[in-house]
């Protein structure tokens, strides 16, 4: 029997705005990345939080050797600048269309949530259940008019922001080894966006915030604390991870942090060699620190590089074969599989 996946973050909708034929991309695949329908029926995918996610200009990006960086003793990766607000609606815009268009064309096999009702009618009726994420605010303006704007068309998940600053917060930057602590807290306007999206029932995602933005969320938030896609500091001290501290001020509120298989946050290395072991080690760790209830996972599909031992959503059975022969029972893994984070969106939204 497959076991049910229920993912905290992928970034399908950006590989799919490069694709030259999106719409055979989301029904056929095409043999590439990590995500397509066909793959994720193989790996019994069952719902998730699908990211809008706004890529810097060509031209603001740094040159970087991401091979050579992620496996030196330690690296800083250098952030491009802020976006402008036009370009970042733009592209939000045309991200959102095409999580409306995998709804129209497989209206039998995926439906957009909006609610625990939705969620719940899809998952009886053997749909995908995807969600509408933001990876960083950048679209969303300072009087928040675009939050409202979204959120009718299905936004119900944000993060304030990806590692570029915004008009609401800072991010971390791409640094091992460092701590979360590396910069200033919310703006006035980000803790504006938190009082907006705790009435809109958005749930706010605190993967890629720095401590002090991740402070004044739990400071100011109605709602359980989030971290979609995020690991143990404790096990690998990159500054995108968390420490125990806030793992505690999760677990405290009723929150969730999803396992991030991105191989720069599970180790040191190559791909090649981070597998099982590393993500089992991060695993373990937040499990002790977080409890059974607390931890799903947040592949970051589309988004990051994988091990190689896992390689794409079809191969989640095997992870899941990987966590029985490490000692984890049918219930936990049910748990982390799915049933935790479907509890997570009823605390955050609401029965």
């Amino acid at each position: 029997m497959t076991i049910p996946v229920f993912d905290g973050h992928n970034d399908f909708l950006l590989r799919m705005s490069a694709h030259p034929q999106r719409d055979k991309l989301w029904l056929e695949g095409d043999g590439k990345g990590q995500l397509d329908l066909p793959r994720m029926r193989a790996g019994g995918f069952v719902g998730g939080f699908f990211a809008i996610y706004i890529p810097s200009p060509r031209a603001d990006m740094p040159a970087l050797d991401m091979d050579a960086m992620l496996t030196s003793p330690s690296y800083t990766m250098p952030l491009p600048p802020p976006l402008e607000l036009d370009y970042a609606q733009a592209i939000a815009v045309q991200q959102a269309g095409h999580l409306l268009a995998m709804e129209r064309l497989a209206p039998g096999d995926f439906s957009i949530i909006r609610s625990t009702t939705d969620l719940h009618a899809a998952l009886s009726a053997g749909r995908i259940a995807g969600i509408m994420h933001m990876e960083g605010a950048e679209a969303i303006d300072t009087d928040l008019d675009a939050l409202y704007a979204f959120h009718a068309m299905g936004l119900r998940s944000l993060g304030p922001v990806w590692s570029r600053p915004t008009a609401f917060g800072h991010g971390v930057p791409f640094a091992y080894p460092s701590t979360p602590d590396t910069g200033p807290g919310l703006t006035d306007a980000g803790k504006r966006l938190v009082k907006a999206c705790n009435d809109l029932k958005i749930m706010l995602d605190l993967s890629h915030l720095n401590e002090a933005g991740f402070n004044d969320v739990a400071a100011l938030s109605n709602a359980p604390l989030v971290a979609t896609h995020s690991n143990a500091h404790a096990v690998t001290p990159s500054a995108r991870n968390l420490t125990d501290r806030q793992l505690g001020m999760i677990r405290d509120s009723g929150g969730m942090v999803g396992l991030n298989y991105a191989t720069a946050f599970l180790g040191t290395g190559s791909r090649a060699g981070v597998g099982w072991e590393q993500m089992l080690r991060h695993l373990d760790h937040l499990i002790s620190v977080l409890g059974e209830d607390h931890i799903g996972l947040g592949s970051d599909f589309d988004g990051a590089q994988v091990p190689d031992v896992l390689s794409d959503v079809a191969g989640m059975p095997a992870f899941f074969d990987q966590m029985r022969q490490h000692g984890y029972d049918a219930a936990l893994i049910e748990k982390i599989s799915h049933k935790n984070w479907l509890g997570l969106l009823e605390r955050t939204w609401g029965a």
